[in-house]
């Protein structure tokens, strides 16, 4: 075997060490996903909240660990809160996130219909981490989810790719390694910058009329790298650096889904514009 067929393996390896490095050990199978408090079905949106949130979780998280502490955050202030898990490989139990986004994006469409048929609702509003701020917008642009979407906001979403602090970039060095990742993981090579997934995502503008973006992005992300990537053009875009927030703010790309609730109150102040209140370093303690 040559030098550099040995190479793709750990090459691989690496790559997927460094995606698993991102996120938590699981505290919870996703299948226990709870039933009350989030994910209740017969949760009806109040006339302050009237829109569901629904939480999509990152490449590698599941529907529970992604969502332990925002999910509550939403619901004591008065959200009716869901989410669901996508992108499963077979023999791949917690974490997911791995499966070909586009097919993840049909998951998406088919768990939004059930929850507004469940509450009633005419739209939905959408959180994402990671991937989960980046494929709902495949969703919003191809599958008919604009119709049924009022706002998408992205924690830290890999809108045009994740270098992972330049590590993808050595996979040219490595013939064969980028076919090796699609065939056996094709979530983490559709994210790869230059993607044929992603080149489609973005052709022809970020956004599409009538949905409400938000991004909250962290300078010190070491994932969705450059953090400056993150950020969408468009006529109805909010654009968030946390540290122009509150410079002491120090998450990276997990802190910000998981547990920052600087970020949290800019997720809250997205989804009820109408009574936004300023961020600060002091919105940690709200």
């Amino acid at each position: 075997m040559l030098p550099w067929k040995r190479m793709l393996r750990p090459l691989t390896a690496l790559l997927f060490a460094a995606a698993v490095a991102t996120v938590p050990a699981a505290t919870a199978h996703a299948s226990s996903a709870p039933s009350t408090g989030w994910n209740d079905y017969s949760c009806r949106p109040s006339a302050a909240h009237p829109r569901p949130v629904i939480l999509v979780h990152g490449t590698l998280g599941n529907s529970v660990d992604n969502w332990l502490s925002l999910a509550p955050y939403l619901e004591d202030r008065g959200y009716c809160v869901f989410s669901l898990d996508y992108g499963q490989l077979s023999g791949v139990p917690v974490f997911y996130g791995l499966g070909p986004i586009d097919k993840s994006a049909e998951q998406l469409s088919a768990y939004v219909d059930k929850v507004l048929s469940a509450t009633g609702a005419a739209k939905a509003d959408l959180v994402g981490h990671s991937q989960g701020g980046m494929m709902p917008r495949y969703y919003l642009k191809f599958l008919g989810g604009a119709a049924k979407v009022n706002a998408l906001v992205g924690l830290a979403p890999d809108n045009h790719g994740a270098t992972i602090s330049g590590l993808t970039n050595l996979l040219p060095y490595f013939p064969g390694a980028s076919d090796l990742i699609k065939a056996t993981t094709p979530g983490l090579a559709d994210q790869i910058p230059g993607s044929a997934f992603l080149t489609k995502l973005n052709a022809g503008g970020d956004t599409v009329p009538g949905v409400h973006y938000t991004v909250i992005s962290t300078k010190y992300d070491e994932v969705a790298t450059p953090w400056q990537s993150q950020f969408l053009t468009g006529s109805d875009v909010h654009n968030v650096l946390l540290q122009d927030l509150c410079s002491l703010d120090l998450s990276e790309h997990v802190a910000i889904g998981l547990f920052d609730r600087i970020a949290f109150h800019e997720v809250a102040n997205a989804l009820d514009p109408a009574h936004a209140t300023a961020t600060s370093c002091a919105s940690a303690f709200s």
